[in-house]
């Protein structure tokens, strides 16, 4: 009975460590490096007929080149609409539309602006680490609550942070592979 309680505050810490994760990978993504992915767009909102609705679901993205990348709307009436959403994201970039298609041309990124974003990514992993450690902390909490109610024993306990610390530890050091990997496209000239 206690190991299960034990377990469960485990693997839901566990659980919500791995979104932390997944959540700033997802943000990286949207991270422009200078190459083109469709990453950088795809969870852009765009407002069309009174209701926003992220870009994925509205078109079609490819890459025929590097630096270059094609959306292609299902509805060509919302061709204006995305156009609106893209120059309104900060991207930096500016839309060039055919009527059937949006192509998207990426500059290559200065120096500067690669430092600059190499801080951004660093914020954002450093955010991701802070999560993490705030899961362990609560998860941490809780077994200790459980501690005290006399519901498990000191040494349930200890197993059980010494667990929470590998699913930190695993978790930090994943968002910090993120991070490099990140970095290093970004420095990539």
């Amino acid at each position: 009975m206690n190991e299960e309680i034990i377990d469960v505050a485990i693997e839901e810490a566990r659980e919500k460590m791995v979104k932390a994760v997944s959540h700033v990978k997802s943000e990286l993504a949207g991270i422009r490096t200078g190459r083109a992915t469709p990453g950088l767009v795809e969870h852009l909102k765009v407002d069309l007929y009174g209701s926003e609705v992220e870009l994925r679901q509205l078109a079609g993205m490819s890459v025929p080149e590097a630096r270059q990348l094609v959306i292609s709307p299902y509805d060509k009436g919302s061709i204006v609409a995305i156009e609106k959403a893209i120059l309104g994201s900060g991207l930096g970039v500016t839309p060039a539309s055919d009527g059937q298609v949006i192509r998207l041309s990426f500059p290559p990124l200065t120096e500067e602006r690669r430092k600059e974003l190499v801080k951004v990514v660093r914020q954002k992993t450093e955010d991701g680490r802070v999560a993490i450690r705030n899961l362990r902390r609560q998860a941490r909490h809780d077994l200790e609550a459980l501690e005290h109610g006399s519901e498990i024993s000191s040494d349930e306990l200890e197993r059980a942070e010494r667990e929470m610390d590998k699913a930190t530890h695993s978790a930090i050091s994943e968002m910090d592979g993120l991070l490099a990997r990140k970095e290093a496209e970004l420095m990539e000239v």
